[in-house]
């Protein structure tokens, strides 16, 4: 089995990742950090979701020896000037406090109308490889976005983040209301990872 890092310990986008790879081959494992209790914490001080996206990937790959794949994504609303944006994690002051988060927008929202909540989903990721790999130095970058606008209240239970408040163009229910095979098809994350899918089979 080949193996990669997706850098993340959230078992929502570890299984989300599994499935999108299960469909083009079968021989690559997925491990995520919670593989290696050691790994230092990243610090994501980059200023876009492609510096952040980046500086995960190299440091996961350098520590496990392993190539890593990492993504940073979040929620760009237009009526709070793009943010929480690379704050989305952490937007309500404790990082992947979802019901806080989600809260703390549908607050901040509270006077916008309907034809203002206007937002969209953004991911970037990254592909790096480890010394001694044979594609050392290549590194893979790409994006993905999903437009949608934010509902006044939290609907569904699947997913995880701010899925329950998201609605995207189009559609009748929130990400939250998805089922999982659903949401990848369509999903920023998803978006980006099928593009990078290839490139990774291609190089791993």
């Amino acid at each position: 089995m080949r193996k990669i890092v997706l850098a993340t310990q959230n078992q929502g986008k570890i299984k989300e990742f599994e499935r999108m790879l299960a469909q083009y081959v079968s021989d690559i494992q997925v491990l995520g950090l919670d593989e290696f209790p050691d790994l230092p914490d990243v610090a994501e001080t980059g200023k876009t979701f492609i510096e952040n996206s980046l500086l995960k990937s190299r440091e996961v790959s350098e520590f496990t020896g392993l190539p890593a794949i990492a993504d940073d994504s979040g929620l760009c609303i237009d009526a709070l000037n793009g943010d929480p944006g690379i704050f989305s994690a952490r937007w309500s002051g404790v990082h992947g406090d979802d019901k806080a988060n989600i809260a703390k927008v549908l607050t901040q929202l509270d006077q916008v109308t309907q034809s203002k909540r206007g937002a969209q989903f953004c991911c970037a990721v990254s592909l790096v490889f480890p010394k001694g790999h044979k594609n050392f130095g290549i590194e893979v970058i790409e994006e993905g976005e999903l437009r949608g606008t934010i509902t006044q209240e939290a609907r569904g239970d699947a997913g995880f983040g701010y899925d329950p408040i998201f609605q995207p163009e189009g559609q009748g229910l929130t990400l939250g209301e998805f089922g999982h095979g659903e949401k990848d098809k369509i999903s920023h994350r998803g978006r980006a990872m099928r593009k990078i899918a290839p490139r990774l089979i291609e190089l791993i």
